[in-house]
Formats: structure tokens, sequence, C-alpha cells
């Protein structure tokens, strides 16, 4: 009986341990594994260093690697051949190392390194002069955004300022038009693209004022309701307001006795005649 018993209380540990084995399989999460695909590249030509305004595209500083197929950006090459081969090109636009050269960002072949290249479609360039003071102390870099403030005398008023122009873009500075400069020049004149008629204002104000920039947050392009200010207007704000005098002194005579009486402004008439009395 014994031995029955032993039997017995052995195979119910038995059914036990694997009744709890087999719940915890149902608990545990099944891991489903799936093979990779390949992705689908093809070759796309980059740049080995870093390219600037006006350097010559050459084979020794291009290079192709593989590409995601939907991830080439439009104006990409494919071979070095379909870029160099039908003439030298010239950078425009910087180009850092691994990026792809975009035809946007180089001439056509044969072409210059110009600054009528970089000009958008629709637009124009102007040149406007500036010294230190109003060139932001050269701090203004080609590819900076910038309002153009003109400043001029206005009869009757004095001196006045207002924003003549908002986000224009700086195509060069002096002769310099590399959007990757960071050294600060102090410019003589700067290059502004705008479009024609914004260029008829800048050639106009050019001739009657001052022309200033601001220089605006990179990536900023929201404008802002910009008013004209006058000396009237510093005043006003450092002093405050001109009173208004509501007195007026009225001098009474009594014999050889002289008095000063500050009165009203509208009583000052009647004070006066009964003084005169």
């Amino acid at each position: 009986m014994i031995a029955v018993a032993a039997v017995f209380g052995l195979a119910a540990v038995f059914a036990t341990r694997t009744w709890l084995a087999s719940q915890q399989q149902a608990r545990a999460p099944s891991v489903v594994t799936t093979e990779a695909k390949p992705v689908s590249t093809r070759s796309v030509v980059v740049a080995t260093r870093p390219l600037r305004f006006g350097n010559e595209l050459t084979p020794q500083v291009l290079r192709e690697v593989p590409w995601p197929d939907g991830a080439v950006p439009p104006g990409a090459f494919m071979r070095i051949g379909d870029l160099l081969g039908s003439g030298k090109r010239v950078v425009l636009t910087a180009i850092e190392t691994n990026e792809p050269v975009l035809a946007m960002k180089i001439t056509g072949p044969g072409q210059r390194a110009t600054l009528s290249a970089l000009v958008e479609p629709g637009m124009k360039a102007v040149t406007i002069r500036v010294n230190d003071v109003d060139g932001v102390g050269g701090f203004v870099l080609p590819g900076d955004h910038v309002d153009v403030v003109l400043t001029r005398q206005v009869e009757g008023e004095g001196a006045t300022t207002q924003v003549l122009l908002q986000d224009v873009r700086v195509l060069a500075v002096d002769q310099m038009a590399d959007e990757r400069a960071a050294n600060p020049v102090v410019p003589k004149a700067v290059t502004l693209e705008v479009d024609t008629q914004a260029g008829q204002k800048l050639s106009l104000a050019g001739s009657i004022g001052t022309l200033s920039l601001l220089l605006r947050k990179a990536g900023e392009t929201t404008g802002t309701k910009a008013t004209r200010v006058t000396v009237k207007d510093l005043i006003s704000e450092f002093l405050g307001p001109t009173p208004h005098s509501t007195t007026r002194t009225v001098v009474v005579r009594r014999g050889t006795d002289k008095q000063d009486y500050a009165v009203p402004q509208e009583n000052a008439v009647a004070a006066s005649a009964d003084a005169a009395r």
C-alpha cells in the first residue's frame, strides 16, 4: 500500500509540474521572426569633401555611393560621367562631405559661378551701400535674411525712419557670395534678392536717405507690423508728452503795489478786466 501511495504521489507531482509548465508557455508571448527584405538601392554621386561657391567639380572630389531607391533627392546624379560628361561644372551653393550633388547647387555645363546663377526665377539682384553700422557690424553674411530700414529728413518733422522691406535674402556681401562663410566682414555694399518693384523702392530710397539692415533670426519668415518713427516719438518716449499750459499769469496793480496771480486759462481774460477796474 505504501508503495502504491508513493507511485500515485509521484504521478500527481509530475502532472502538476507538467500543467504549470503548459500554463507558463501559454502566457509567454510568441515571437514571430520575419526575414528582412533587401533594400533596393541605386548609385548616387556625392562629395568627398566640403565644396564651396566657385569650386570646380572634378572626379577627385566626387564618388558614387549606394542610396535607398525611394530616398534619392530630385536633381541627383547617378554617375560621375553623367555629371561631368557635358563640360566643366562649378559649385554655386555649399555642399558638405557625403552630401548628394544636386543640379540646383551647381552650374550648367561650361557655365561660370556668377551671381546671376544664384538669383531665383522672377527675382532680381540689387546692391545697396552700407557701412559698419548700417551693415550690422559686418555680421550679415550671404544667405542671411534682413529687413531694410530707410532713414530720411522730412520737412516739418525732422528725421524719420521706417521699415521699407522685410525678409530679404542676402546674395552677397561686397564680392563674397559663399553662404558658408563664417568670418564677419565689414562691408561697403550688400547685394539683395528682390522682385522688380522692391528693387525700384531700394533705388529711390537710396537717393533720398540712408538705408540700414536689420538682421533677422535664422529661419524666421513671419513679418511684423512696423510703423514710422519720428524724432517726436523719441522725445515722447523718453521725456513723456509735453504738457499744455492750462493757466495764465495775471498782473494786478493796486496803487504802487504789483501782484502776480496764476489763473485758469479760460478765466484769464475776465481776471485781467477785473484787475483793470
